[in-house]
């Protein structure tokens, strides 16, 4: 199958190296990968943010740079979901409403295209490691992926995945969220990271770079020796 990448803002700004293991895993996957660099933002920061002629600027971009692919895959539950929104911010302009459309249906989520379009869950992994999964409030709560992502590390060698009970408790992240409310932010995120290190995994994973740079962050000032690592790079890893 043919698929063009949407790296999203913040791989390309960064977390390249998610956006290269993306790539990587779509092609172990037997997909033909491309990458359009006219490619901007989903619109998502101006759109959480109130405004939607900001919003609708990013949205026009990014939809005429890949209406005409196949499928298009975005490693980020929270930028895909901002795809499904993108009618909407087009509900006064039939012609845009209309290529928004046409194009939302065709935005997937990583795992969500690996294991629901292509049936894919032996990638060829090995990670030799305890991870614990969080699953990221826009992935979970508006595109309903849970499974999928587990399905993935289930078949990862060496890797043992722990489920941790604040494994559904958001991050703190929500955009321009922590930077208007940094100390609610920051409590929120510890809260869910409570008891983590007890449990003597090596990592913490996600499928979004916004949580996982959050998560980073804190576990940096909190001196943890965790890791937090995307979904591409666990199963990018140790192809032969």
């Amino acid at each position: 199958m043919k698929v063009s990448l949407f790296v999203t803002c913040l791989v390309d700004q960064f977390r390249p190296e998610v956006g290269l293991a993306t790539v990587e895993v779509l092609r172990r996957a037997g997909c033909d990968v491309s990458f359009d660099p006219g490619q901007t933002c989903c619109g998502q920061p101006a759109y959480n943010a109130g405004y939607r002629a900001d919003a609708r600027a990013a949205a026009r971009q990014t939809i005429q740079s890949l209406e005409e692919s196949e499928a298009i895959v975005l490693p980020s539950g929270s930028c895909t979901a901002m795809t499904r929104h993108w009618p909407e911010l087009f509900a006064d302009d039939p012609q845009w409403r209309e290529r928004a459309e046409a194009i939302a249906p065709k935005c997937h989520e990583l795992s969500s295209f690996l294991v629901s379009v292509l049936g894919c869950t032996e990638l060829g992994a090995r990670f030799p490691g305890r991870v614990s999964w969080h699953d990221a409030c826009h992935g979970l709560r508006e595109l309903g992926i849970k499974s999928e992502p587990r399905a993935l590390l289930a078949t990862v060698d060496g890797l043992e995945l722990i489920e941790h009970e604040n494994s559904e408790r958001c991050c703190g992240f929500g955009g321009t969220f922590s930077v208007k409310f940094p100390e609610l932010s920051v409590a929120m995120l510890d809260r869910k990271l409570e008891g983590l290190q007890s449990t003597g995994v090596d990592a913490i994973a996600s499928s979004d770079v916004s949580c996982l740079m959050q998560i980073e962050g804190r576990l940096a000032r909190l001196g943890s020796r965790l890791r937090a690592l995307h979904l591409a790079e666990i199963l990018a890893g140790g192809a032969s």
